[in-house]
């Protein structure tokens, strides 16, 4: 435990260090929701209806965005290779950079969540719904996202082969997500979707680190 919070502490530094890169999420995410009326239209009916779509999307894509950046500097600066070294367990130091990563990047999006669903007019018995399963699925795509990026660390300008590898994983998540949204908006159980998602979380905490941490040493062998 006393490595693990060391490793925080250091990993959050970092992060502070490049806090204008943690904001871009929440930036992207703000634009898309703002765009998406003045695309759509101002009827509160019509954005009612596809908000919960909309705002899964805009949390998907705006994660997207810091992907490339979670052990890039790291790579750069020499740093990875010495972690790789040292005595902590590899999956350790990746699960805190995980946790990192979600903090800064996902966590802001999502307290930010209910101003968006009320931008797009989302009734309020569905905010429950959004937020239970955007906190389930954020830190699923996080998890989804590291062990994506340790794959493609070897390779130069990674960002469109990462994003193409990754939004397929999503894909899952995504649907579940915005399903459990239409489904309480129809009146129809939504907690099936919720609870197939928490599934999935809890085989990814015990399999992402390792996995990641094995695709990281195939980058760096």
């Amino acid at each position: 435990m006393a490595e693990f919070l060391a490793l925080l502490r250091r990993d959050t530094a970092l992060m502070w260090q490049r806090r204008g890169d943690a904001a871009q999420p929440l930036l992207f995410a703000l634009m898309v929701c703002v765009m998406f009326p003045l695309a759509l239209g101002s009827e509160p009916a019509r954005l009612a209806q596809s908000a919960g779509a909309v705002i899964w999307v805009a949390h998907l894509l705006a994660g997207l965005l810091v992907l490339d950046n979670l052990y890039r500097s790291d790579l750069e600066d020499g740093s990875l290779e010495q972690l790789l070294l040292a005595p902590v367990p590899l999956p350790l130091v990746i699960a805190s950079k995980v946790l990192v990563h979600w903090l800064t990047t996902a966590l802001p999006v999502l307290l930010v969540t209910p101003l968006l669903a009320q931008m797009l007019f989302l009734p309020d018995g569905l905010l429950p719904v959004l937020m239970l399963g955007l906190t389930v699925g954020s830190v699923l795509m996080s998890l989804i996202g590291a062990v994506v990026a340790a794959l493609t660390l070897g390779i130069r300008r990674s960002g469109m082969l990462l994003a193409l590898m990754a939004l397929p994983l999503y894909v899952p998540v995504l649907v579940f997500g915005a399903g459990s949204v239409w489904s309480a908006a129809q009146g129809l159980p939504w907690l099936g979707a919720i609870w197939l998602m928490c599934a999935g979380l809890a085989l990814l905490l015990v399999l992402a680190p390792w996995a990641a941490a094995t695709a990281l040493r195939l980058a760096l062998s």
